[in-house]
């Protein structure tokens, strides 16, 4: 009892394992109560991701109507489950939502706290009490003609679908970026390196035009993958075969879900593979691990480009983000491409666990549904958030030594490749020993020899770094 109102702090509520006790002020009931006790392993509920909570509560609420709909729940109680889907949605009894995110039960403890929490809610809006079930039940109304086996997925892809979003977005951000480093740096000269030896001249700029390019290539694949995320097995019920469901609710759900998402997702072409099948989550993660590999690349050239200032290469210079050292003085290091090199570690793991999930459904249903979820929602929040600040914080603030780069390539038997054309294969390949023998500068001999002048060697180089096609 609460000894200052004298009304019980708790609710009683009781399966066939036994009973348990419920905080008054929570929405959960008994099921979800087991899965937290059961399945809890990891630090995060289904709560800790609000598109994950929007996507299961829109789910519920298209359900609803299409129930109301097809004459199987009654309008009040379609109009009750709504108000607990708004409520849900707007980030209310997050705390109720205490199943964990990585729970094996095949979704079904994150199902039924779903239920309960929003079969709760719709009770105290009818002015009846959580718990009782009197009025709204999690199965009977707030799961009518679904199952675990379709809502999960079913929100799943919505969720994710979601959250792909941002990704696009801070990509969009990162190749602008990339865009106008490019033409910033277009006139720079710049020794191109292969197997991290001296290999041609370039421009800088040439160099920032491949991360831009790559980085415009990584956001359209992003967006052609998010589209695969469109079909739903919504209305598929357990198994595929739709029982369970009334005639008519399949068409309908899709109906509703349009009209509250805002997107046109579809029913699958053949239930009984939308229901057995996620390979779309490995399309997904495969392209969340190849872009975060791809940009882990660009983010060690960054990196090396920057190395010194005195003991590296010192192309480049990165902005100063904090201290490099408790020990040693004045010293700056390169965090930020290094964090985006270590996102990708964590990514590539998390991809290969998708595909062990997704090779391991069983039958009509895969039931490693959770730790997809885990997996991808981690990914896409480790890239949108390290892309947004590697972006903002390192490469829009990056600029070019333009003294080291062009002391770097005349310095460099680069420039031989630039005489060719002019000089023949063979006496440039004789100058280039010279070069080495005496440890004097190509540029420099060919000047003292009077075989060409610095400006005409000068001029062939910028002639060899400009692409021909």
């Amino acid at each position: 009892m609460n000894e200052s109102s004298g009304v019980e702090s708790s609710r009683t509520e009781k399966d066939y394992v036994g009973e348990v006790s419920i905080p008054r002020d929570k929405l959960y009931g008994v099921n979800s109560v087991r899965g937290q006790d059961n399945l809890t392993v990891s630090t995060q509920t289904v709560g800790h991701y609000a598109e994950f909570v929007k996507a299961f509560a829109q789910v519920k609420w298209a359900a609803a109507l299409a129930n109301r709909d097809r004459g199987v729940i009654e309008a009040e109680v379609c109009d009750a489950i709504e108000q607990a889907c708004r409520d849900l949605i707007d980030g209310k009894f997050k705390d109720s939502l205490i199943v964990d995110l990585m729970e094996g039960s095949g979704g079904t403890s994150t199902n039924m706290n779903f239920n309960e929490v929003i079969a709760n809610r719709a009770q105290e809006v009818l002015g009846s009490t959580a718990g009782s079930y009197e009025v709204v039940h999690p199965n009977d109304h707030v799961n009518r003609s679904q199952s675990t086996n379709d809502a999960y997925p079913s929100a799943q892809k919505i969720a994710t679908y979601e959250m792909l979003a941002p990704l696009v977005d801070a990509l969009t951000g990162l190749a602008a970026t990339f865009d106008r480093k490019a033409r910033e740096f277009a006139d720079v000269l710049h020794l191109g390196r292969t197997c991290l030896q001296d290999a041609q001249p370039m421009r800088l700029g040439h160099v920032f035009e491949g991360y831009a390019a790559l980085t415009h290539r990584l956001k359209a694949e992003l967006a052609a993958v998010r589209a695969k995320l469109l079909t739903l097995p919504l209305g598929g019920t357990a198994i595929g075969t739709g029982f369970g469901a009334p005639e008519g609710y399949r068409a309908a759900v899709f109906a509703h879900l349009a009209e509250l998402t805002g997107v046109s997702y579809l029913a699958p072409d053949n239930s009984f593979d939308a229901m057995q099948n996620m390979d779309t989550f490995s399309r997904v993660s495969a392209e969340l691990r190849t872009c975060a590999t791809a940009l882990a690349k660009v983010a060690s050239d960054l990196t090396v480009l920057s190395s010194g200032p005195v003991g590296g290469l010192g192309e480049l210079r990165l902005p100063e983000a904090q201290a490099g050292s408790s020990i040693m003085p004045g010293k700056v290091n390169p965090v930020l491409p290094m964090a985006m090199i270590q996102l990708s570690f964590a990514i590539v793991g998390n991809d290969v666990a998708v595909a062990q999930a997704v090779q391991y459904g069983e039958l009509e249903i895969n039931h490693f549904e959770p730790v997809v979820a885990s997996r991808v929602f981690d990914s896409i929040h480790l890239l949108t958030h390290g892309i947004q600040r590697f972006s903002a914080k390192c490469v829009a603030g990056i600029t070019a030594d333009r003294a080291r780069n062009e002391e770097h390539l005349l310095e460099s038997m680069a420039v031989a490749t630039a005489l060719v054309p002019r000089l023949g294969y063979a006496k440039v390949s004789k100058l280039a020993r010279q070069s080495v023998d005496e440890q004097r500068s190509l540029v420099a001999i060919l000047d003292a020899s009077g075989i060409l002048s610095r400006d005409n060697t000068l001029a062939a180089i910028q002639k060899a770094s400009v692409p021909a096609f």
